[in-house]
Order: C-alpha cells, then structure tokens, then sequence
C-alpha cells in the first residue's frame, strides 16, 4: 500500500507519495508556490481558486509519471486558522483569509466571552482576530454577496473534489469554536461567531473515509477506490513527524513561520490539563492534544533579507553569519507580521535597533534570526512548566534544513536543554500520515532524528 500525502501550506502546495511507513518514495514530489498576498493593512491572503489549480497540478504531474498506481489512502497536512467565505453554490465571496492577515476587529459594542478564562481552557483559545469568533463576523460585513457558509481552505479544496468534505476535528479545534473535551462546536464560541451549525463544516467522526467525486476519478482513475481522511493541521502534523509525540520532546519548527509546541495524550471526554493563559491547545485528533504558541515569523524572515538586502548566497551566505560576533550591538524585533495570538501587535511591529556606519546586512539577518530564538526560548519556558521535566528540543521545517548556522543559534539560546534535528524534510506529510493510520505513537521511533551540527 502506498499513501499519497497532501500539504496545503501557505508558500506552497506539495503532493507525495509515501510507503505504508510513511516514509517518501525516491522522486515522487510534486510541488506548487502559490502567491501569498500581503499588504501593509495587515491583509494575509491567498487565491482559492487558484491555489485548488495548484493541488490539481500537483496530482496531473504524479499521475502522468505513474506515482499514483498503488495508492490506498490519501492523507493531508493543512495550514490552521484559514477561512473563505462561500457562496450557495460552494463558490468563494473574496479570497482566503491566511493565519498572517491581522485585519478582523471586533464588531461594535461586541463585549467578547463572559468568562474570558473559561473559554480559554474550554475552547484552547481567545477571543482574538485570528480565530474564526472576529474572523466570520468581520468577514460576514463586507461581503457582497450573502454568505451561505464558511470554509477553511482545505475544506473548500476537498470540498471540490470530493463526494463531502467534513473538517476533521483537528481543523476544526484551530477556528476557535470547538469545545476541545467535548469535541463539538462550542455554542458561546458559535455565537460570538454569529454562525448557525449549518453555516459551519460538519465535523468528522472518528475514522472518516472519503471518496472523490466521479469527475475527478474518471481524471485520476488511479485514485479512484483511494480512501481519503479528514486533514490533520499543520503545527500537529508537524510535531509527530518530528517524532515529538509526548511531552518528553518539545518541537520547534520554523518553515514560512515558527511555534514551538508539546503533544500530550488526552483522549475526547477526559479532564484537559490547565492551560496556561499565554499558550493555546488544539487537537492533534480524537486522542491527543497539542499546546504551544507560535510567530508570525519564522522562514519569511529570511526570504524578506534575501529580497530586500545585498545578501550573498548559499554557502558564502552560511559563512558570513558564521563571523558575525554572537554579541553584536545591533538588536532586532522580528515581529515583522505582528503578533500571533494572544498577543495584539499589528503587523508592522519589527524593529531594528544599534545601527552604525559598519552595521552590514548580514548582521541585520543574523540579528533578527537570533530574535526569533530568544522569542521562542522564553515561551518554551512557559510550555515546560505544565510537564514533569524540561523537554528535549527537535527542530524541525524547511528554514532549519536550510541553515546550520540557525540551527546553531537555537541551540545556544535553548541551552542547557538537549537540542537534537530533523533531517527529515517533509514532516508535515509524514505527520498526517501517522495520524490517518492511528500511528502518533510511532511518530517517536521516526527516523532522521540525530544530533544537531
């Protein structure tokens, strides 16, 4: 058997093909960028339709070069957060809004939760603009069409090409309005949202299989007996191929942004363990749960210095900041997409401070790449004090395969904490797998974990 894995992230779209181990088979990768839209307002968007185009290419491309003849089951890694709004006939009204867009404001004279810290520890969020409790009613009024339902990004795609698309209760605990015991929408939650049960996703039962629609399997007759689950999110999925399965092991993943994060095993119905009031928790799946923070920056950073900045690159570039002095004057905010919650910083909130004539562009990079370290080093504290014992640390994601000079600086500010890689790019499709099979114990016997430099 072998399982195609789906990653909807927010730079770009991948399918692969993986073996009955979750482990990628040799050449079978197809990959999109997509056009994140940003603007100085705040705004952090994508084109649906366009991005469907992508994952459409994605699987035209494994198909026509035989990837796709013995699989099974479709699994899929997807960003948290996201949503579209839709029409009767399931057409998008605007574009998606991305986890990076700081636009939604409360309504007017709208007073928020009755007991703010209850719905924290029942839903693992805030009343924030990042959740879908400001997102659908801020959504709801410039729409200029009347909004039939509301999507997450990878419930519209699915929705297109299969027979249903429930959001799996993974997805669904990254919208804010899901009771995290209970596992089903939370109607506080849902009324602040100014949603009814039908404008939302139906929620996905244990176990769900899908099925794509005759149109699309008459276009992939490969994939056309394929089973497809519900999407795990990507910050979930990301810590079990990471091989952070328990809370023995922190993970930190920097890939377009960055969290740091702990999985712990709290099957539906038991008591949540206290939440600290500057973390949020979601759902890996029906069995455990997921709790850290994260930044609105992480790899983006990065890619703005290579824009933007006379950077030399690759290896010249790995070795310039390898001479930058590890006390260097210059001090850097990298909050350059404002905060993600619970903090409120509008985007445009990045700083760059103790500039002089001899301040060059690769101490700016240097600087703000350490500034994220020291971000996350300070909240691992935080995420450590609800577990028995300071955690080990496995980075992980795209920007950290990309730099060892990165990695290095992780290390020194997390020290004296063990601090380990993985080599493994793909940890979001491997993650999702795990979880499709019932398999997020096995995340922590993954390979590709080894010492860090």
């Amino acid at each position: 058997m072998d399982i195609l894995a789906l990653d909807l992230g927010t730079s770009s779209v991948r399918a692969l093909v993986l073996d009955a181990d979750a482990i990628p088979r040799p050449g079978a990768l197809a990959r999109r960028k997509v056009h994140l839209v940003t603007g100085e307002d705040g705004s952090g968007t994508l084109d649906g339709r366009r991005y469907l185009a992508c994952l459409l290419e994605c699987l035209d491309e494994l198909a026509d070069a035989g990837h796709l003849r013995d699989i099974e089951l479709v699994t899929a890694s997807a960003q948290w957060h996201s949503v579209v709004p839709l029409d009767a006939d399931g057409e998008p009204i605007g574009p998606v809004l991305t986890w990076l867009d700081t636009r939604p404001e409360p309504p007017a004279g709208a007073a928020g939760p009755a007991d703010p810290d209850a719905f924290h520890q029942r839903t693992g969020t805030w009343w924030h603009r990042c959740f879908w409790s400001l997102r659908l009613p801020w959504l709801r009024e410039r729409a200029g069409t009347p909004v039939a339902r509301f999507a997450g990004l990878a419930e519209y795609v699915l929705g297109v090409l299969l027979t249903e698309a429930p959001v799996s209760i993974s997805m669904a605990s990254g919208t804010g309005l899901v009771d995290l015991r209970r596992l089903d929408w939370d109607p506080e939650a849902c009324d602040l949202a100014g949603v009814r049960p039908g404008e939302l996703p139906r929620l996905a039962p244990m176990e769900w299989r899908g099925r794509l629609r005759p149109e699309y399997a008459r276009r992939w007759p490969q994939l056309a007996g394929a089973r497809w689950t519900a999407p795990v999110g990507d910050g979930a999925a990301s810590n079990v191929g990471s091989g952070c399965v328990d809370p023995s092991r922190a993970a930190v993943t920097v890939g377009t942004s960055a969290a740091v994060r702990l999985i712990q095993r709290v099957p539906a119905g038991a008591e949540l363990p206290p939440l600290s009031h500057q973390l949020w928790r979601y759902r890996v799946d029906h069995e455990h749960v997921v709790t850290g923070t994260a930044y609105s920056s992480g790899g983006n950073i990065f890619a703005w210095a290579q824009r933007e900045l006379r950077l030399p690159s690759g290896a010249e570039l790995e070795a310039a900041l390898f001479r930058v002095p590890a006390d260097g004057r210059v001090m850097a905010n990298p909050r350059f997409g404002g905060d993600r919650p619970p903090g409120s910083a509008p985007a445009g909130s990045g700083e760059l401070r103790g500039l002089s004539f001899g301040t060059t562009a690769v101490d700016l990079l240097a600087e703000l790449m350490r500034g994220l370290c020291r971000l996350v080093a300070k909240d691992l504290t935080v995420l450590e004090a609800g577990v028995v014992k300071p955690a080990e640390v496995v980075l992980g994601g795209g920007a950290m395969a990309a730099s060892a000079w990165w990695r290095q600086a992780f290390v020194a500010a997390l020290a004296p904490r063990p601090v380990r890689h993985q080599r493994h790019p793909e940890i979001g499709a491997t993650g999702a797998a795990l979880v499709a099979l019932g398999r997020v114990a096995d995340g922590g016997r993954i390979g590709g974990i080894g010492r860090t430099d």
